[in-house]
């Protein structure tokens, strides 16, 4: 009895044992469990807190962001009602009547005055007025590619403000400043279509849908004029009142591939004589072959001198480029072709003048054409040498474009003249 009761005493003791380090462990347990909730609340707090400071810094940009929105709407409206003032002043339209009546005396207007006239319309009339439309048109038709870009540039985005359909040059494209900070386009962004704008740019070429039987989709006066060049140069010919001489001076070598010829731009000094009419040469390119024909052949090549006078006329003088030995001059122009496109490439210590690609002589084929790259404008005075001067085969073959000519135009009526 004695050992039973021994007996159930140890095991009691050891079971009181077991209940309460059983005890002991769920204290524990209980304990880490609220520990660890703890923790996870504290990190979730974490986080919080931290989105919510991130929030804030976004809220303080946004406050900024408005805060120089509203100093930009309000430069707008100081804008805008000056825009008011200026249209107000001109609502009467008497200053364009004068204007018109003015010019109407006069035998042919600049495009930057033709340009000034139909602005002064948009102001007196608006925009839906088709005189306003008309008048920038007829900017475009009279403006002198590369030349007088900005007028060409100021009648495209005014007829493009006016919801007309009109294809923007590259040019004259108006850049985000930001954008033009962050990247500088290359060259074959610049003649890149933007499909679906009011205006885009516009890609011309002399194959497929940009060729020349495709440039008065963009260009009209490509297509609708009635004295464009090249020509075929044939006989009978009247004689010709004009006599030429150039003047031309050596400079430092300019030269630029624009993407559809190379160009030599010259500085100003050298110049061309017609009559007592002088003439600066602006720049001079090449075709691949002669856009003009002579008795309907073309020579390998042709040099073009683009002439302007004060009073805004243009002369060019062709010089035609025959298959024959090598040309001094063009090894030095070959030589140092530019290594990108788009940018005037100006080699150190190189000096170049362009008399070295005349003839002898300066007998010429003459007649009224055009400029032969878009956009066409007419009143360009022709003077093709009837001698030319040789190239070498190897020098044609290493000009960058297989062929940048266009095709010969209708004659129209129009006469040559040969001296």
């Amino acid at each position: 009895m004695q050992k039973i009761k021994d007996f159930v005493k140890k095991y009691a003791r050891l079971a009181l044992e077991i209940l309460l380090i059983s005890g002991l462990v769920a204290a524990l347990g209980l304990a880490y469990w609220n520990f660890a909730g703890k923790k996870h609340v504290v990190k979730e707090l974490a986080e919080l807190a931290e989105q919510v400071e991130a929030a804030q810094e976004d809220t303080e940009k946004v406050k900024e962001a408005l805060e120089a929105s509203e100093k930009a709407m309000q430069a707008l409206e100081d804008k805008q009602h000056e825009f008011e003032a200026v249209k107000s002043a001109f609502a009467n339209g008497v200053l364009l009547q004068d204007i018109e009546t003015l010019y109407k005396a006069q035998k042919s207007l600049t495009t930057e005055r033709q340009v000034g006239l139909a602005a002064l319309r948009l102001l007196t009339k608006g925009a839906e007025d088709p005189d306003t439309v008309a008048a920038f048109e007829k900017s475009l038709e009279m403006a002198e590619w590369n030349t007088r870009l900005q007028s060409v540039c100021a009648a495209q985005n005014a007829l493009a403000a006016a919801g007309q359909k009109v294809t923007l040059l590259s040019e004259c494209q108006r850049k985000s400043p930001a954008k033009d900070k962050d990247k500088e386009p290359d060259a074959k962004d610049k003649h890149a279509k933007k499909e679906g704008d009011k205006g885009h740019d516009v890609h011309w070429g002399y194959e497929g849908d940009n060729g020349p039987e495709h440039w008065g989709a963009n260009f009209p006066i490509c297509a609708k004029g009635k004295k464009q060049s090249p020509l075929n140069i044939i006989g009978p010919f009247e004689k010709s009142k004009d006599t030429i001489a150039v003047a031309y001076k050596e400079g430092p070598l300019k030269i630029l591939n624009n993407g559809h010829t190379i160009q030599v731009n010259v500085e100003p000094g050298s110049t061309l004589k017609v009559n007592k009419d002088e003439f600066e040469l602006l720049q001079f390119h090449f075709h691949r072959p002669s856009e003009e024909q002579i008795d309907g052949k073309n020579s390998a090549m042709v040099a073009h001198f683009v002439h302007k006078s004060a009073a805004g006329k243009l002369a060019v003088v062709g010089v035609l480029l025959n298959e024959g030995k090598d040309n001094a001059a063009i090894k030095t122009l070959w030589a140092n072709l530019p290594p990108t496109e788009g940018q005037e490439h100006v080699p150190a210590k190189v000096k170049f003048n362009p008399s070295a690609l005349m003839p002898a002589s300066m007998s010429f084929y003459a007649y009224e054409g055009s400029l032969t790259t878009p956009p066409c404008t007419e009143g360009v005075n022709f003077y093709i040498l009837k001698t030319g001067v040789d190239i070498s085969k190897a020098q044609v073959a290493k000009f960058p474009f297989k062929m940048n000519a266009r095709p010969v135009q209708n004659l129209n009526g129009r006469k040559i003249s040969a001296d």
